[in-house]
């Protein structure tokens, strides 16, 4: 697999990491079995990236990561979580120094470890962004030396612009992907000239960029692609990201046809995002390890071409980007 440079942390990750939600939940039924067998196949096949939060089935996606790694032993992958989720209610007076302490100490726990690689800020209320003492807080918290380094995860281009403004934060993990192209035009040169590493998730629509899903796609009554389809359990982008169900599904048809020969259109979506060089890594997410083989596979797809990356974002522009561009 292909490595890239992890902004100014001095690692380099493989350009394709594992995304570890859906071995939390929140996908439908997927076993633990299946989840630990995913995460094996994506190390197998050379991934040393993982990126999890603590409330991925309440620390059930941290606790299976740390039981896969202990029994592999040997070198580790790069493992980022994410602490915020858990407020309840989740506003900006919870992210506070003793929250936060109590989220990563949790999240030592369940990883098994006595120091975080990387903590994000998991999605928090805009206005977190415009507190300096959250990112104190952080600052003080890295040195008692419970943290390495810490970053955030964002839903709006905005929140990752005011983010790295803050020098500590060296990551930003935001929604990329052919349906999501803003980041692109308005944060990726900013967050380059500043050295900060891009994780970008999300990156086949929450499956839609499959190719997978049809109108006759069941979910089930625990996916989030099921119950929050309008946004009713947290914000809409994060499902199918953002993009009203049938839209994308005629979008993607038209896509199809640009999937060069050969090639999945998953495999086909995730080359896509590597053609552009801020992105550090894309985590897509696998349900067994079949998938995460797939994924795996997807980083040694040769370019996309660019009149292919012209024709989509002509479809983005003609079809998505009215229902997002504005909004994240």
């Amino acid at each position: 697999m292909r490595h890239r440079t992890f902004g100014r942390t001095g690692f380099t990750t493989t350009d394709i990491g594992f995304g570890a939600w859906q071995i939390g939940g929140a996908w439908g039924d997927v076993s633990e079995a299946d989840g630990r067998a995913a995460l094996h196949a994506a190390l197998d096949a050379g991934m040393t990236f993982v990126d999890t939060a603590d409330v991925y089935g309440d620390g059930r996606s941290e606790k299976i990561i740390a039981d896969v790694l202990k029994e592999r032993g040997g070198e580790r992958p790069m493992v980022a979580t994410k602490a915020g989720r858990r407020l309840s209610p989740h506003v900006a007076d919870g992210y506070n120094k003793e929250n936060l302490e109590g989220f990563i100490d949790r999240s030592l726990k369940n990883l098994g470890v006595e120091r975080l690689d990387l903590v994000q800020l998991h999605c928090p209320p805009t206005e977190v962004y415009y507190r300096p003492e959250v990112f104190q807080a952080l600052e003080e918290i890295k040195a008692a030396g419970k943290i390495a380094d810490y970053g955030v995860s964002v839903e709006k281009v905005e929140e990752a612009l005011k983010a790295i403004e803050y020098p500590g934060v060296v990551s930003v993990q935001i929604i990329y992907n052919i349906f999501r192209q803003r980041p692109a035009r308005l944060f990726f040169q900013e967050a380059a000239r500043r050295k900060v590493a891009i994780i970008a998730r999300v990156p086949l629509a929450s499956g839609l960029l499959s190719g997978k899903i049809t109108r006759d796609t069941a979910f089930a009554a625990d996916d989030h692609r099921n119950f929050n389809r309008h946004g009713d359990a947290f914000d809409v982008g994060e499902t199918f990201a953002g993009v009203p169900f049938e839209t994308g599904l005629q979008a993607v048809e038209e896509i199809r046809a640009l999937v060069p020969a050969g090639e999945t259109m998953a495999a086909f979506a995730l080359r896509w995002i590597l053609m552009a060089d801020a992105v550090s890594v894309v985590i897509p997410g696998a349900r067994n390890a079949g998938q995460a083989k797939a994924n795996a596979a997807a980083a040694s797809l040769p370019p996309v071409p660019e009149n292919v990356m012209e024709a989509t974002r002509e479809v983005y522009e003609r079809l998505v980007a009215p229902h997002v561009h504005q909004r994240w």
